[in-house]
């Protein structure tokens, strides 16, 4: 598999992981079946898509950029759909997970 391919299965991995968590939320602690069901089906979803990437992307950056790009993304749906916003250090603390992913990714090196 080409890189490239990797890098998309990447992405459709971060998207479902949001939206898993998201319907995670939603579930009341897996107690509505219809989320529930949503929630397990897009993590497995999840789960195969950042195993394909992690076939032609180092381990390190494919985890690193799905975890957080992850956590910033359900930041965002929390502070969209239940206007749970973060205070100043939790603002700050997601600004140094995205700027995380962004130096792991291209000022890392992995062998």
């Amino acid at each position: 598999m080409k890189p490239f391919i990797g890098y998309l299965f990447l992405v459709l991995g971060i998207t479902t992981g949001i939206a898993a968590n998201s319907f995670a939320k939603i579930s009341d602690g897996f107690s509505k079946l219809s989320p529930t069901i949503a929630c397990l089906l897009l993590m497995v979803i999840t789960m195969f898509s950042l195993a394909k990437a992690m076939s032609v992307i180092p381990v390190a950056f494919s985890y690193s950029t799905y975890s957080g790009l992850t956590v910033a993304g359900v930041v965002l749906f929390g502070i969209l759909k239940y206007n749970q916003v973060p205070n100043l250090y939790g603002f700050i603390g997601i600004c140094l997970i995205v700027i995380g992913v962004f130096m792991v990714n291209y000022l890392g090196q992995a062998n």
